[in-house]
């Protein structure tokens, strides 16, 4: 090796210590140096009535996406005609080319699903059904795939038992999510995991990288939400920001600015998703929450 190559490998070794806290190889637990890179979505649900009547279809979200400057959208399974039977692969690729030409990514897609059903067989067929749309996500070129903890009675068992049957279906889900590249996520959702603390223990349990959390601010309804949330936002992959937040189960309008606030002090860098529930037109529901959200955000 020539003197002038050796000299300008052994410079790169000692290019951490000149540069202190902007080292290139920086521990990848330490904040990235660069800044934040939020990226925007919509949820399907937001147009549930439109999208069951007709009204609505998908290729019209995502030229609504496009329009308002979103980089993404979410294709909630059940919207799909035939749903749960997965929708064949022309359907899949229309819309991907669509996605496509808007310069739009497809970032989510959601089954439902239940794992506090008390009958075993009946949540094994959930999770084939979570299999089968994990292929259909990987398809579309979806990185994450919502599913729910489920909800209902569970006369004769403990929430404890519960749990534990959960944490197990959802570490067999995770097992399949990793043969598709398709992260398999949990959205808490207020039907049977009503705590951050419990969200988080289900979480750790199922101690998989390929399955993630969905941070859902409008379904943590016990105390104070935004202190819920701080609990949360570290483990999430994904947000969905909705218009109401509820104080000890009082609905009330989304403080943009604490949510921002929270997102910029963990400086998170991948998607939100804007979902609404509200009665009105959805469209102009999602552009006040997407603009509300992005002035906050650009003030901090």
């Amino acid at each position: 090796m020539d003197k002038k190559r050796r000299d300008f490998l052994r410079s790169l070794t000692l290019t951490p210590i000149l540069l202190g806290s902007y080292s290139l190889f920086a521990s990848p637990l330490g904040k990235p140096i660069a800044a934040s890179r939020l990226q925007y979505s919509v949820n399907a649900f937001s147009f549930n009535t439109l999208l069951n009547s007709g009204e609505m279809t998908f290729f019209d979200m995502m030229e609504f996406a496009s329009t308002l400057g979103l980089n993404a959208v979410d294709l909630t399974g059940y919207y799909f005609s035939g749903y749960p039977n997965i929708p064949d692969d022309k359907t899949l690729f229309q819309l991907k080319k669509k996605a496509l030409q808007l310069g739009l990514n497809i970032s989510w897609t959601g089954i439902r699903n239940n794992f506090v059903n008390l009958d075993k067989a009946s949540r094994q067929a959930d999770i084939e059904m979570i299999k089968n749309w994990l292929q259909v996500s990987s398809k579309l070129g979806a990185s994450i795939m919502r599913i729910f903890p489920g909800k209902g009675e569970h006369e004769g068992y403990s929430r404890t038992e519960v749990k534990n049957w959960m944490v197990s279906d959802f570490q067999e889900c995770a097992k399949y999510a990793e043969e598709t590249g398709v992260i398999a996520a949990m959205q808490h959702h207020n039907d049977f995991l009503y705590e951050a603390d419990e969200v988080i223990d289900i979480f750790k349990r199922v101690d998989s990288e390929w399955f993630g959390l969905i941070l859902d601010i409008g379904s943590l309804r016990r105390g104070d939400p935004y202190k819920e949330i701080e609990k949360l936002a570290p483990y999430a992959n994904y947000w969905f920001i909705k218009e109401l937040v509820y104080i000890d189960g009082i609905a009330e309008p989304v403080n943009m600015k604490k949510i921002a606030t929270i997102l910029k002090d963990i400086n998170y860098t991948g998607y939100i998703s804007f979902e609404s529930l509200s009665d009105g037109d959805p469209k102009q529901i999602v552009t006040s929450m997407f603009n509300d959200f992005r002035k906050e955000y650009e003030k901090l």
